[in-house]
Parts: structure tokens; sequence; C-alpha cells
């Protein structure tokens, strides 16, 4: 068996990063256990093989159901793909490398995405189905991965704007950093005529410049929805947290995956809700500390100004916001 047959067949190896310059894929040995761990895999290390990217266009792995966890950021999609790695069931894919490869490749990327969504759908258990959470910063893929896996289906995650600017303050200066760099991100792909010439929007406050990003993703979600119909669910990720059970009844039942509401319950109740999904720390403690972090008037008083400047935004477009949840 070649090289390419063997990675290929094995879904262990994960196709991690492009280097367009040298034409090659990287690929990440990762281990079926390793999935369940906290963080992305982007950032994991270990074991890699190369392959000429004129082989990946023509591998024909054994492919499985697929299905995509999309999302805004900082609304538990983290949690939710960790919860549905669920052995002999699903694989959570959470934020693997070669999503965000794609995007920074630019059109170089686009022939790949349909040999890489091949390879993310490869099963890793009989039987089992793949989620995969791709980083928010490539939604601009999302008709893309939608198209190269006709049956796959999506969950579109996202929460309301208060929710999302504590998330952004809570980050402290490169979190409204951040909020700054997805605005010009949105802007790039799913751009607004907001009558703001170039002064007006340097003059934007942080949290402005975090909520129209954050109302910019809520209409490319929304047209998302209308262009996928009966392929895709909203989900309010403030809904998901409080109920859990329910919400991976839904997503079983959405997507055909065998979670029936007694298993929904177990893994509610089980060790992955006791933890942070993205650093491990303990959850409760976690929250706490992020009641605190944003429990000031000052900040309350700013993020409800920015609330409403949003709000007037949307009713100038028409557009109902945050997207309308559907799953539940």
């Amino acid at each position: 068996m070649s090289d390419a047959q063997t990675l290929a067949a094995d879904p262990h190896w994960l196709p991690h990063r492009i280097d367009p310059a040298a034409r090659t894929m990287e690929f990440l040995r990762v281990e079926r256990a390793a999935l369940a761990e906290t963080g992305f895999l982007a950032d994991r290390t270990g074991q890699t093989r190369m392959l000429p990217l004129a082989k990946v266009q023509g591998l024909s792995p054994e492919t499985g159901p697929l299905h995509f966890i999309f999302h805004t950021a900082f609304c538990r999609s983290t949690l939710l793909v960790r919860a549905l790695d669920i052995p002999g069931v699903s694989a959570g894919l959470s934020e693997p490398g070669i999503i965000a490869s794609l995007v920074n490749a630019g059109q170089a990327g686009e022939p790949l995405v349909a040999p890489v969504t091949r390879l993310l759908a490869r099963p890793w258990g009989q039987g089992e189905a793949v989620f995969v959470k791709p980083t928010n910063h490539a939604n601009r893929l999302v008709p893309a991965l939608m198209n190269a896996a006709p049956q796959a289906r999506a969950i579109l995650m996202t929460n309301p704007l208060p929710s999302f600017l504590a998330a952004v303050i809570r980050k402290g200066m490169m979190g409204r950093r951040w909020g700054r760099q997805l605005y010009l991100e949105m802007m790039g792909y799913a751009p607004l005529d907001l009558g703001m010439d170039g002064r007006e929007q340097f003059s934007m406050t942080d949290l402005q410049a975090a909520g129209l990003a954050w109302f910019l993703n809520q209409r490319y979600l929304d047209a998302i929805a209308r262009q996928y119909g009966e392929r895709v669910r909203v989900l309010d990720g403030d809904r998901f947290d409080a109920a859990r059970a329910e919400t991976l009844a839904a997503i079983g039942s959405f997507t055909g995956t065998a979670i029936d509401i007694a298993r929904a319950k177990e893994i509610a109740q089980g060790p992955v809700f006791t933890r942070d999904a993205k650093t491990g720390a303990d959850f409760t403690e976690k929250s706490t500390r992020d009641r605190e972090a944003t429990h000031s008037a000052v900040v309350e008083d700013e993020i409800a100004k920015v609330g409403e400047w949003v709000g007037m935004i949307a009713q100038q477009v028409g557009l109902t916001v945050p997207v309308k949840q559907t799953l539940l």
C-alpha cells in the first residue's frame, strides 16, 4: 500500500495544514481518545507525514456520515462538539487546522475543499458519524463545505449579542482587538454598506466593531439558513446550556445519529460538562470568574448601548437578530 493509500485509509491521520509553496499537505497523527481532550486540534503537535497536493486530490477514502457545527464564536460550540464525541456513536473534531489552512491558502485552497471534506468524513469507528466544528474564522467556507458534502447537515450556533460582547470583554485587550479583526474579516466576505466612511469606522469603539461583526455574522447565517433549508438548524448557545440533554437528543434526531434522550441525559450529566471545553478549568469556578469580570455598571451600560445601536441597524436592514432558533 502506498503512503497516500495508507493515509487515506486511516482516520487517525488527520489533514492538518497546507504548504502552498511546497504544494504539500501535512497530516497529523491523532489517537481516538485524544479527540476528547480540551483545546483545538489546530494546536496539536505530534507525528506528521506529508503528501503532494496532487495526490491528495486523487484520494478516495471510505466515508461515513459527516455533519458540521458552524458558529459565531463564544457560544459554547466547543462544548457541543466535545459532547458529541461519543465512542461507538460519533467523533467530534474541534477546529481541525486544515479548514483554517484552506482559508489561508485563498484560491489555491478551493480545489482542495472536496478532498479535505472526504478525509474528514472517514469514520473513526464502525458506524460512527463525524461532527466537525471549524473555527468561526472559516465561515466564508460554509457554502463550499456544504456543497462538497451534499448529505451533511449543519448546526448554525450563535447567541444573543450581550452574551457575545461579555465574552469579548472577558478576553481583555486582546479580546477587544479580536472583535475589531473579526469586523474587518466579515466586511471582506459578507459586507454591508453602513454608510460610514473610513474615519467613522476608525472612530467606533471596540465593542461597536465587535457588535457589528456579530451582526454581520447573523446576517450571513440567516442567508445560509435560507440557502440550505432543511439541511440546517439554528441553535442558541445559551439555550443549549439550559437544555443540554434536549439539545443533544434533538441533534441526534436531526442528523440521524444514535443519540436518544436516555443517552443524551447520560452525556449531559457526565464529566464533559464539568470542565471548561477550551481550558479544562472547573466549569463552575470559571463561570463565577466570568460573571465577576463583566459585572459592573460601566460594562453593562456599554453593552446595552451597543445592543441598542445594533438593534437599530438590524431594524433598518429588516433582519431579526439573533437568527431565530430552529433546533429546539
